[in-house]
């Protein structure tokens, strides 16, 4: 169309294109070519002087104003209608009105052109161009609130829509659940609306899931490893959505996962964030879900192992219900391990299904068949091994009980002071032995609380320790060590140094003074002044064997008295 007097150089005539290719389908607004195509400023003739390679920027909000400091009263994104009274007259005052909107990131500047300026001044033009900001001048007056009550409408109809939208992949996300689908599909039907690989990591950064594929068909953890490999510690890349799972523990705002679409193919859109959040409320169901059956196949596992420690279940009936749990151990002897929490190590509701999983995926790599069960109500983790042969009880051992131990740390359970968990290692053998076996483990593990800590301690050694627990109420336990080495406890409470930690050490070293001196850090003769004290007090011999037997007792059985 024709304008009278001219266009300005470098200027372009918005021409009906004749369909509604300006809606920003994907984000919260409408674009501003989609706005200049609207009956309210289509009517008042607008030219395009700066910026028309940027039509597709998205506009927020319209605003209305004349006065010169209206870049402050901004956000960003809007588009502003003026006369132009606000400009100034200066071209240095007009060259900072645009400068101050473009640093705003408004999406455009629209003037109508009237009794302040015939065509708008070339310092104005120039300076639009320059900071690459849409400027736009009509030719005919048109009422400003037509034209916000119109774009406004569009903007609302397309927040409408995105919602619609974002709706419509929720319902695709639930339809894959009730269809039997679990998160990997979840993540497809994600991937699949927006076009990027999907992933689902912990809060730690570890990958969970991943759905979709990379650029070229690449593989979605080629594209996880090199992006979001939390080793390499890189930020997420510009334009990513990175959405958090809900109930992760207990309180508000707790996260279980993280949920993360990467713009590797295109790049993603508000559309995709709201779609994301929806879909993050149904990992947060089916993660929930599987945690409870998770934990509930983790007791069930717990329960056999102890009606199989309690005899509930005889040796004859126990391999075939152990192999419906999925235990298949061949033909080699059985190993009964168990691993005892203490009270501040002991997880909260929903926990044991975390500890279960960290410790399963950490017994992967002991490389012999493994039935994992919890026993929450005790405090206890029951295992069965499978070995191929006797001779690699202590090495197997070695590497389970390092396994429960990284479990513990990966469930997020061990904290600072704590005492860590016990691993007690039954005698091993068939099915019988591993009954007797799981039940002197799960007695010796609550019997070891307080005792020097070790990777594991063999539940052979420390029946003298079971013994004395299993007394531990009877009040002649209490009368024994009272009359034992009572002297010793009275003396260090009101004296220094204590002498019960020399007594001790000494009788751990079976009497051997250099050894006990050395570990001590004292000189011979002090240790032998310690010693000669403590054979005073106690009125005994400490060269005597039944002296030395009375004493080891009652030094072990003083943890289970007040």
């Amino acid at each position: 169309m024709d304008v009278p007097g001219g266009a300005a150089a470098g200027s372009v005539r918005l021409m009906d294109s004749g369909t509604s290719s300006g809606f920003d389908t994907q984000g919260a607004g409408i674009t501003v070519r989609r706005a200049l195509e609207l009956p309210g400023l289509r009517s008042g003739l607008p030219e395009i002087l700066a910026g028309a390679d940027r039509l597709q920027r998205t506009v927020r909000w319209v605003h209305a104003g004349e006065v010169p400091n209206i870049a402050s009263l901004l956000k960003g994104g809007e588009l502003l209608l003026t006369t132009g009274y606000g400009l100034g007259t200066r071209p240095a005052e007009q060259r900072a009105f645009v400068r101050t909107l473009a640093e705003r990131g408004i999406a455009a500047l629209v003037v109508e052109l009237g009794p302040r300026f015939a065509r708008l001044p070339a310092a104005l033009v120039d300076t639009a161009r320059a900071a690459g900001l849409p400027l736009v001048q009509l030719h005919r007056e048109v009422p400003f609130v037509t034209v916000t009550e119109e774009i406004h409408t569009e903007i609302v109809n397309g927040h409408y829509a995105l919602l619609q939208r974002a709706e419509e992949v929720h319902r695709r996300c639930t339809e894959a659940l009730l269809g039997g689908g679990g998160v990997p599909q979840v993540l497809a039907v994600l991937a699949d609306s927006a076009g990027n690989p999907v992933f689902l990591e912990t809060t730690d950064g570890r990958l969970l899931y991943a759905a979709g594929s990379g650029p070229e068909g690449a593989d979605p953890l080629q594209v996880w490893e090199g992006l979001r490999d939390p080793h390499k510690e890189a930020p997420p890349p510009a334009g990513s959505v990175l959405v958090d799972v809900p109930g992760g523990g207990p309180g508000a705002g707790s996260v279980r996962a993280r949920l993360v679409l990467l713009p590797v193919r295109s790049p993603l859109a508000p559309l995709h964030r709201m779609a994301a959040e929806r879909a993050a409320g149904i990992l947060a169901v089916v993660l929930m879900q599987a945690r409870q059956e998770e934990e509930l196949a983790a007791r069930g596992r717990g329960d056999f192992l102890t009606d199989l420690a309690e005899g509930r279940i005889t040796a004859g009936d126990a391999p075939a219900q152990a192999r419906v749990l999925g235990f298949k151990p061949g033909s080699g002897p059985l190993l009964p391990v168990v691993m005892r929490l203490g009270d501040a190590l002991s997880p909260a509701s929903g926990g044991w299904a975390v500890l279960a999983r960290a410790v399963a995926e950490e017994l992967a790599s002991v490389g012999v068949p493994v039935l994992l069960g919890v026993r929450p109500v005790e405090g206890r983790v029951p295992l069965l091994l499978g070995l191929r042969s006797e001779s690699e009880r202590a090495a197997v051992a070695d590497r389970v009980a390092a396994a429960l131990r990284a479990g513990v740390e990966r469930a997020g359970m061990r904290r600072p002071g704590a005492q860590p968990p016990v691993v007690v290692v039954g005698v091993s053998g068939g099915w019988a032995a591993a009954s007797a076996g799981l039940r002197h483990a799960a007695e010796t593990a609550t019997a070891a609380q307080g005792l020097t800590d070790r990777p594991w301690y063999d539940a052979r050694r420390l029946d003298i320790d079971l013994l004395l627990w299993r007394l531990r109420e009877h009040p002649d336990l209490a009368a024994f060590v009272d009359r034992a080495i009572g002297p010793l406890r009275d003396h260090d409470d009101r004296s220094k140094p204590p002498l019960l930690p020399t007594l001790q050490t000494y009788l751990a070293h079976a009497g051997r003074k250099a050894e006990t001196a050395r570990e001590l850090h004292l000189n011979r003769q002090t240790l032998y002044n310690r010693l000669a004290r403590i054979g005073e007090l106690l009125g005994t011999d400490l060269d005597d064997p039944q002296t030395v037997l009375a004493l080891s007792l009652a030094l072990r059985a003083r943890r289970h008295v007040p």
